[in-house]
């Protein structure tokens, strides 16, 4: 039993087997053919699995399951290889599609956990399903060269090219390696931080930015430690970074410096709660509502659907208006005009009788109409009201207002003004149609006289 497994998955006795095997022999067709129905059992089984329990992504154990559905085929397939392997072996027969099928499985296994890692890790875009296919290939890919052999050949040939740095000498083999550690860590630890970032916002015992400020620090913190510990697993000393720290040092000194500015200004507004996700503030002409907050930038989205980055840094050293800061409730009014022959008491009443029926409109302070001035047509009303959720928008809210008080006014008989004229001729000599007249008589005197000698 012993040689059983440990000889399951020897590279070696494989190898030798693959090159002696031939279609010829009738027991190699029957061992492909018990490879094909396993494989075919096993994947209908895993399917109707499946489709039974499917995932649910709002679910608290949703990448679990994720996963299980991901290597529960490999899983299977692996058992039954395994199995029909023991008991082809109790014949005496020399097994070779089986150990293929159990090494293959077990590599299955290992690369449908790590895409699944990746698909966690990373979000959701077209570069995301890219990678998950070049990296499916390049795994298959080293698998047929650990198979084969010739990893060795190529390992070999990495570590014959050397290159000093610093005091320190590195062949190829040791930085592709460390290299590949590093990407494996750091993926690793953008998928906990990712799961901790989740946990984090989901929780509602702490205030929305110090989440953000902590699944930041914990992003950063856990990219760090993937490489300071991904370079000992290869033996390169860390000392040689300091060639690289210092190179880093003064490209952030000179060409990166609003970089590293921008990404602690981010650090700042978040730490002072100066601004918030769902604010609405006015940078530079634009005014907009604070929909995300990034470690370089602030998306602002206005009412028509505009966005605009702003720089983290423009928030520390220019003037920002911010119309939520002390409360998330924003002041709005809007202008009215009735007739003078209006009774102003009522008139000012319906109106914040009105703004008061809205769902949206705060009760406290409630709403109050006041007049605001006599224009030429009518009196000028205003009607001041507090919008609870201002991020909603307003064109909404303000027609059914407007809405509610032409109905009231109807039902009351408070007429609504319109422009008018009445022109008045103070001296009727100077009337348009007299000075036409005299202007006519003036042109053609000659004419006028011969007319009233004709008549007479």
């Amino acid at each position: 039993m012993a040689d059983f497994f440990s000889g399951l998955f020897a590279r070696q006795q494989f190898a030798s087997q693959l090159l002696e095997r031939s279609f010829n022999n009738p027991e190699g067709w029957l061992e492909l053919g018990v490879v094909a129905a396993i494989m075919a059992v096993t994947f209908w089984l895993s399917s109707y699995w499946i489709k039974k329990h499917p995932v649910q992504e709002s679910n608290r154990w949703g990448f679990a399951r994720h996963i299980t559905q991901r290597i529960l085929w490999p899983i299977l397939m692996l058992i039954s290889a395994v199995v029909a392997l023991y008991f082809w072996n109790l014949n005496d027969n020399n097994a070779l599609w089986l150990q293929l099928l159990a090494m293959a499985s077990r590599w299955m296994i290992l690369i449908r956990f790590a895409l699944a890692v990746v698909h966690a890790a990373l979000p959701t875009s077209k570069f995301t399903d890219w990678l998950e296919r070049f990296l499916s290939g390049f795994l298959w890919f080293a698998f047929v060269l650990w198979v084969s052999g010739i990893d060795d050949i190529i390992i070999n040939g990495m570590k014959s090219l050397e290159f000093p740095i610093g005091s320190v000498k590195l062949n190829l083999f040791t930085v592709v390696t460390g290299l590949l550690w590093v990407v494996v860590l750091m993926v690793f630890a953008l998928w906990l931080a990712r799961f901790i970032d989740n946990r984090l916002m989901s929780s509602s015992r702490l205030d929305l930015n110090l989440r953000i400020v902590l699944s930041k620090v914990v992003k950063t913190v856990m990219l760090a430690l993937s490489v300071l510990i991904a370079l000992p697993l290869v033996g390169i000393d860390l000392t040689v970074l300091s060639v690289f720290g210092g190179a880093l040092g003064v490209g952030i000194g000179f060409g990166l410096q609003k970089v590293a500015s921008n990404y602690i200004s981010g650090f700042i507004i978040l730490g002072d709660r100066s601004i918030r996700p769902g604010d609405r503030l006015t940078v530079n002409d634009f005014t907009g509502y604070v929909t995300k907050i990034t470690s370089r930038f602030v998306v602002l989205s206005n009412a028509s659907g505009s966005e605009a980055l702003i720089p983290n840094e423009t928030f520390v050293t220019s003037t920002v208006i911010n119309e939520s800061y002390t409360n998330a409730s924003l002041r709005q009014s809007l202008n009215i005009q009735v007739a003078y022959n209006t009774d102003l008491t009522k008139a000012l009443s319906i109106l914040e009788e009105v703004a008061a029926e809205q769902d949206r409109v705060d009760a406290s302070p409630p709403p109050k109409a006041v007049i605001t001035g006599f224009g030429e047509n009518g009196i000028d009303l205003s009607i001041g009201f507090w919008v609870k959720d201002p991020e909603n928008g307003f064109v909404v809210l303000f027609s059914n207002i407007f809405y509610s008080v032409w109905k009231r006014f109807n039902a009351e008989g408070i007429e609504f003004p319109f422009p008018q004229r009445e022109v008045r001729i103070l001296n009727e000599g100077l009337a348009p149609e007299n000075l036409g007249v005299a202007a006519s008589v003036e042109k053609n005197p000659d004419e006028s006289e011969s007319t009233t000698k004709h008549q007479a």
